[in-house]
């Protein structure tokens, strides 16, 4: 069994790559997606925020993000089918607020960027925020950083179900299996064997394995500096709803909340925020009661009273050298393709980076938006592209 293409990984990002290359006109050969669990249930896809933001400290972030903003906007072009749905991008914007001159001045020079980029980011005084959104505490606030144009919320379930949907009607194979061992020759990957016995030989290998990249890295004797971290969700219900969206708010405490319909949604990481088991999504209860409820319930006095209806844990997919996507080849192995360590980026960076892979794949590089300053050379070098804007 041979396949040009072995995608390990079928959640957000490798239905991306999988999609794009079955697209691509220019493309002919076949495409392998291999997933260890098709029920998603602990995947990184299912337990996202689906949000999306402008407001990254690197140009090639904003750029990502500008790209996936069109997409969702476009999406029912890029499907190419009558059924495919529209997609809404809610713009309630994202707030980062600053309590320090320090956290000031960084926003301020990642506002500078983003508007020169063409993002529509706009540094607040607190009177400003007052009075647009006048439910805030702004005690300690010396300004705040939002964008009411192409962030806030989408409907990423639905974007990855026809990621699936559509990469097997343009013929891509999809497979339940564990990869346990890559098979290379030299310079060359040349297949992979699964938790069965079976032996699949590719042309390509796309690493598109979420928390557990590293693992499938080192199958092939490379290293890889990303691993899984928790991460807290919270949805509650308010006694005294807010009149208005709640913008995706991130306060100074580590903690972030938004709008979730008639709900809200609210999350943080855990104070040790240190890499944990791959099996390991443990809810930490006391974070609520200790953390999350005295954030949300100071910066928006209106949340003293909510009652939590549903709650989950998530992993990151971190990557500890500076928080930023690795993607594209090896250079000790060029068929072997990294999209991996996202950092809580990769929903809304998916639509770029599946398509950055397939023009790889089929073109030999990057075509529409140069995705190299993520390359693993930086890892490799110890030359951090350092992303500040990690929530």
């Amino acid at each position: 069994m041979s396949y040009d293409v072995v995608i390990i990984g079928g959640g957000m990002i490798g239905a991306s790559c999988a999609w794009w290359l079955a697209r691509d006109p220019d493309f002919t050969g076949n495409v392998l997606v291999i997933e260890r669990d098709p029920t998603y249930e602990f995947a990184s896809t299912s337990h996202t925020n689906s949000s999306i933001r402008q407001q990254f400290g690197t140009e090639i972030n904003i750029r990502i993000s500008q790209f996936g903003a069109e997409f969702i906007h476009n999406f029912r072009d890029y499907m190419g089918v009558p059924d495919a749905p529209e997609i809404t991008l809610q713009s309630f914007g994202y707030l980062y607020l600053a309590d320090t001159p320090a956290f000031a001045d960084a926003l301020r020079a990642s506002a500078a960027l983003q508007q020169s980029l063409g993002a529509g980011t706009r540094i607040l005084t607190p009177d400003e925020i007052a009075a647009e959104w006048p439910f805030y505490n702004l005690d300690g606030i010396l300004l705040g950083s939002h964008n009411p144009v192409n962030e806030g919320y989408f409907d990423g379930g639905t974007i990855f179900d026809w990621f699936r949907r559509q990469s097997r009607a343009l013929g891509v194979e999809w497979r339940t299996g564990e990869v346990t061992g890559i098979t290379r020759d030299g310079g060359r990957v040349t297949g992979v064997t699964l938790a069965d016995g079976s032996s699949i030989a590719c042309g390509t290998l796309v690493n598109a394995s979420g928390p557990r990249a590293a693992l499938t890295a080192r199958m092939a004797g490379l290293d890889l500096p990303v691993e899984p971290r928790r991460r807290f969700t919270f949805v509650f219900d308010a006694a005294e709803p807010l009149p208005k969206d709640l913008p995706l708010t991130i306060d100074p405490s580590g903690v972030h909340m938004r709008s979730d319909g008639r709900y809200y949604l609210c999350g943080c990481p855990p104070d040790l925020d240190a890499a944990v088991d791959f099996t390991d999504f443990t809810m930490d209860h006391e974070i609520w009661q200790e953390k999350v409820w005295p954030a949300i319930a100071t910066r928006v006095p209106a949340f003293e009273r909510v009652k939590v209806i549903n709650h989950w844990v998530g992993h990151y997919a971190f990557n500890t050298l500076d928080q930023n996507a690795i993607v594209g080849p090896h250079p000790d192995l060029p068929n072997f393709l990294f999209c991996n360590g996202f950092s809580g980026h990769g929903l809304q960076q998916s639509p770029a980076m599946g398509r950055g892979i397939a023009e790889l794949v089929t073109h030999g590089r990057y075509r529409s938006l140069d995705l190299s300053p993520l390359g693993v050379e930086r890892i490799i070098e110890n030359r951090p592209l350092l992303e500040r804007a990690v929530i």
